[in-house]
């Protein structure tokens, strides 16, 4: 399967947190992603561009928390995460970056 670019729009970014490490060991990968994207178009974004098998998609959506900037209340934007489960044997090196 090739990568196409409605791919890049589907997964945003990998979330590099102490409980997705966590989930790693366990086969498990955790990315952002857009707020109206399906656990099927997550699974053939995460094929296609990193070239695995995916098991499940587990998603969460969560809200965007209200903050004060400078006096002002604001409200910061709702976030999805889905959590992405290999097959045996595939795995994706997420924790390079800078």
């Amino acid at each position: 399967m090739s990568a196409k670019p409605e791919h890049y729009d589907v997964i945003r970014k990998p979330i590099i947190t102490e409980k997705s490490t966590m989930a790693s060991e366990n086969g498990a990968v955790v990315f952002e992603v857009s707020i109206d994207a399906t656990k099927p178009q997550v699974k053939e974004a995460v094929e296609a561009l990193f070239g695995v098998k995916v098991k499940a998609v587990n998603t969460t959506i969560t809200k965007g928390k209200v903050k004060r900037f400078r006096g002002q209340l604001g409200r910061r934007n709702d976030v999805k995460k889905a959590y992405v489960t290999l097959e045996e044997g595939n795995s994706i090196d997420v924790s390079t970056g800078l």
